[in-house]
């Protein structure tokens, strides 16, 4: 039986429930941001550093992706979430080789991950080796040889395993991604593989680009916006100002969603005398689904569309894109036709009405756009769900036209970039081709490892060493035990970090810990300050740069630490020149330029006032580069998550005090959870028929086909506006949950939305 972590330092008893929020942010976001910046920063070190959040010639926020506005720049271009998270990076605390000496990796196991989280900034390169019980100080140097050492002792470079979290910038990304195919393998799994895939890979098939359609200035323009399992107002609360001001202009909001979401309800934006007050109504309606029934959703929206062609032939469907630039709409027509409707109501647990409803809004809008996050793209048939999202616009003419479009929110800044930049196990052969060309190497042909084959390949043996650029692989990983009994079989582990987590006590015989300069740090080569570029959720690439002195001279920024090593890992004969590529940035966007289709004239277009756009075929001239040239209609068999009896399904989600696995604090403020995270949210009607009452403490027991009880502990049942047989509960606390097979067809994405558990009354165990 697999059991979760301890968290020895949390105390759960403290733990209180309040009536959940019905607006987010307004001057409470703003109080909570700034006690929060000001008690990490202090109060100078905070007004320096958040007002260059988001700015032209600022840093990116090392949150979400959310674009900035192409326009005029608000003062404080940042939400609250995004304050914690330069707080967090921006502190002032500091783990130095003195903490290592007090803690053992054993003290450091036990503690939490907030825990470690809070302690501070990385400040010099550590080591753990055999035998030993505690981390201590190892010289640059020291560490790229050990590191390629060990390399070239591998058999093959693919029993490595080269990681990345979307917080690499594009010139780091470019340059890893070199040196690891350098090294010979394409084991390159990244964040991606665990959130959008699903959406990269449905949206390559339907229009030709794994990327969202729309622009920031699309939304202002839209007169109809579905935002589907997402939650705006804790994941990228810089969305609500958009959706704001597309209601403004008056579009109707549509959210798709299990949870009543805050975000979603209501918005006072703080920046406004509205906001000060009433703030702004979000939604005009709330379709509660059924975890795992948006795909159903769609399907009979377009079944309804299409009765309503009939009824008014010429009026709904576009016939002219659909007949020009279109292919499959005979046999989607004919399939589509089928769908009985009864069975979405059953799979999506909504009314006739609402249904209609919205088949209605669709029908009479010139100008949509689909959002979603991971509510679609965490489920078995996550793939074939944003199929169906794309199938619905393109029988409407929904893309390549103003404020309509498809629109995957990418939630951590830059992964869309490092997938751009080449962070990918199966990068087509273009970009290996061009590659190549440029630098005279010959990249490896093979597809890699993605993230749950890299966590097998691990498990299996058939990998040695881990190497992760940045990010929490222990806990943003599905299946914890799985994950951390892989680990700890590794030769080496590698974490480029700024901050300490999970993943740096969860370590192979040797481990590594390399720190590293953040996007609020001031990056100097040669004595010249460099400036680094990410791309946002809207292919939009801009230029970040970092002003806050390091906290620490032995800092190196992530471009110097990946030029370094592949110097020793590769020798100084290699034909990249990376030596030159560590004390100059222009001269990596210059290859980039050279090799990253949509990249030409990098460098000067990327310092324009608000970077530059990345071509999107579909987007721009409505062309679609698929196998048929044309977009593609999908036909998918009806797939939704039904629930066993005496059984709930789980999705796993964030707090509001929380981004990615990065614990900012211990309440959900728009939730109403307090003092404490180890709570699963039940429909009151669950929680009676199941025998437990609201308040009762819970251990939560996944069930999936491998007969593996999966378990964690001392959950307090919290009464909930959620779906009947659905519940909810926070991750990293719940991925020990989520089976490493359980992935979406096609993406192999966890899927962490659909989890079959069942509840069991906690019984108190001496560890």
């Amino acid at each position: 039986m697999q059991r979760n972590a301890p968290t020895d330092d949390i105390d759960e008893s403290e733990l209180t429930v309040t009536p959940p929020k019905e607006q987010a942010a307004g001057v409470t976001a703003v109080a909570v941001a700034l006690r929060r910046a000001v008690s990490d920063m202090g109060v100078a070190r905070t007004a320096r550093t958040l007002a260059r959040v988001n700015q032209v010639h600022g840093f990116d926020c090392p949150g979400c992706a959310w674009p900035e506005p192409t326009g005029h720049r608000r003062p404080a271009e940042f939400c609250e979430n995004g304050a914690k998270a330069v707080a967090e990076e921006a502190t002032l605390d500091t783990v130095g080789p003195e903490f290592f000496a007090r803690y053992s990796i054993a003290d450091l196991a036990d503690r939490s991950g907030y825990w470690l989280g809070r302690q501070g900034r990385l400040t010099h390169p550590m080591v753990l080796r055999p035998g030993d019980t505690h981390y201590s100080p190892i010289p640059w140097d020291e560490a790229y040889r050990l590191i390629a050492d060990q390399l070239r002792d591998l058999d093959s470079p693919d029993e490595a395993v080269f990681y990345t979290s979307g917080r690499t910038a594009n010139e780091t990304a470019f340059l890893y991604q070199l040196m690891v195919r350098s090294f010979g393998t394409n084991n390159l799994p990244d964040c991606s593989n665990m959130c959008h895939e699903s959406s990269g890979t449905a949206l390559t098939g339907s229009i030709g680009i794994g990327k969202g359609s729309v622009t920031i200035d699309d939304f202002a323009a839209a007169e109809l916006i579905l935002v589907a399992g997402q939650n705006p107002g804790t994941n990228h609360p810089r969305m609500l100002s958009a959706l704001a001001d597309a209601k403004k202009a008056g579009a109707r909001i549509v959210a798709i969603n299990p949870l009543p979401e805050t975000g979603l309800i209501g918005f006072r934006d703080p920046q406004t005398v509205r906001g000060l007050t009433t703030g702004v109504d979000i939604a005009d309606d709330f379709l509660q689904i059924r975890l795992g029934g948006d795909m159903a959703l769609f399907q009979g929206l377009a079944k309804l569309l299409f009765e309503a062609e009939d009824r008014a032939p010429g009026t709904v469907l576009d016939r002219d894109f659909i007949d020009g630039h279109t292919a499959g709409f005979t046999d989607y027509e004919r399939h589509i036709r089928a769908v009985d409707l009864d069975t979405v109501l059953t799979a999506t647990g909504l009314s006739r009405d609402e249904l209609g409803r919205t088949a209605e809004l669709l029908a009479g809008s010139k100008s949509t756009i689909v959002c979603w996050a991971m509510g679609l793209t965490q489920h078995t048939h996550a793939v074939a769900t944003i199929e169906e999202a794309a199938n619905l616009l393109l029988a409407r003419g929904m893309i390549g036209k103003p404020g309509a479009g498809l629109c995957p929110v990418r939630g951590h800044s830059n992964v869309q970039g490092d997938r751009t930049m080449g962070i990918w196990e199966q990068v087509p052969e273009s970009f290996l081709g061009a590659l190549d060309r440029e630098f005279g190497i010959t990249s490896p042909r093979a597809h890699g490892y993605d993230t749950v084959a890299a966590i097998r390949a691990l498990r299996d043996g058939h990998a040695r060493v881990f190497f992760g650029m940045g990010g929490n692989f222990v806990a943003a990983t599905p299946d914890t035990a799985v994950t951390e009994a892989a680990l700890r079989g590794c030769a080496l582990t590698v974490q480029v970090s700024t901050k300490l987590n999970r993943s740096h006590v969860v370590h192979g015989a040797t481990a590594l810990i390399l720190p590293t300069l953040g996007r609020t740090d001031l990056d100097i080569q040669n004595g010249v300050r460099q400036q680094v570029s990410v791309e946002d959720s809207m292919s939009m690439v801009h230029l970040s740069t970092g002003r806050l002195n390091p906290v620490s001279p032995e800092l190196r920024s992530e471009v110097a630490i990946v030029c370094e090593l592949a110097h020793a890992l590769l020798g100084p004969g290699h034909p990249v020149p990376w030596e030159q590529f560590r004390g100059d940035y222009d001269l990596v966007r210059d290859a980039i330029a050279r090799v990253v289709p949509g990249c030409a004239d990098y460098n000067t277009r990327v310092r324009q006032r608000n970077g530059f756009v990345l071509p999107h075929p579909p987007r721009d001239t409505r062309e679609f580069r698929t196998a048929t040239g044309k977009a593609n209609f999908a036909v998918n068999e009806l797939s939704w998550v039904p629930v066993p009896a005496g059984r709930l399904i789980l999705q796993t989600l964030r707090s509001h005090d929380q981004y990615n696995t990065t614990i900012y604090g211990l309440d959900d403020r728009y939730r109403g959870v307090h003092h404490g995270r180890r709570v699963v949210l039940v429909n009151a009607g669950d929680i009676a028929e199941l025998g437990f009452r609201d308040g009762d403490l819970v251990d939560l027991v996944s069930e999936w086909t491998d007969g593996i009880d999966r378990r964690v502990e001392g959950f307090r049942v919290v009464a909930y506006s959620t779906p009947r047989g659905n519940a909810a509960a926070y991750y990293p606390e719940t991925n020990p949950l989520v089976p490493l097979g359980h992935v979406a067809a096609r993406s192999n994405t966890p899927v962490s939305k659909a989890v079959t558990i069942r509840l069991e009354r906690h019984i108190h165990r001496t560890r």
